[in-house]
């Protein structure tokens, strides 16, 4: 047998595909060749490596926890359908109080002047009272918005409360949109 022979037979050997004659030959070139013995040595050894390193190379998932994990997406998805479904009943009910809201609101509104004229005349003491009333909440008002005023010249007149300011409105801003989103598929 040649050294090249040699490889192919221990290749046939280690996949137990070696006939009886061809396993003494290859025992016999081994005895006598020494490269042919170390090729055997290091085929080994390779081979065992490998037999050792399987092992680790193992996924650690089981199928329990792949079970799990489809059931925790189905309970999501549901409960994804079940906001759509909710956001749907909402925008429904939406339409439908909506007109009747917005009417409401204008009669109120357009209401207001025509209760004020009709006050004017019919008495013209409790319009007075009504106007004192309605001065002293706008006084209230500047008042207000005077301190208001202050505070942003604070702010504005230093830089580190102003960043800090804006960061808190950009950090709560992206919450708020965060929240807001549409659901999606997980």
């Amino acid at each position: 047998m040649r050294c090249q022979e040699v490889k192919r037979a221990l290749a046939a050997q280690r996949d137990g595909e070696l006939s009886q004659p061809d396993a003494l030959l290859l025992e016999e070139h081994l005895k006598q060749c020494p490269a042919c013995r170390t090729y055997q040595q290091r085929v080994q050894a390779l081979e065992q490596w490998f037999r050792t390193a399987t092992p680790g190379a193992r996924s650690s998932i089981s199928t329990e926890r792949i079970m799990l994990a489809i059931q925790q997406q189905k309970r999501i998805t549901q409960q994804l359908e079940d906001l759509r479904m909710q956001q749907r009943s909402r925008i429904a009910h939406l339409r439908m109080v909506g007109p009747s809201l917005a009417a409401v609101t204008v009669l109120i509104l357009g209401g207001v002047p025509v209760l004020l004229i009709t006050l004017a005349i019919l008495q013209p003491d409790l319009m007075v009272k009504t106007l004192t009333f309605l001065s002293d909440v706008v006084g209230m008002l500047i008042v207000f918005a005077q301190y208001i005023q202050a505070g942003l010249t604070l702010v504005t007149r230093n830089s580190w409360l102003l960043s800090a300011t804006a960061f808190v409105l950009v950090i709560m801003m992206g919450m708020w949109l965060r929240l807001m989103r549409y659901p999606q598929e997980a």
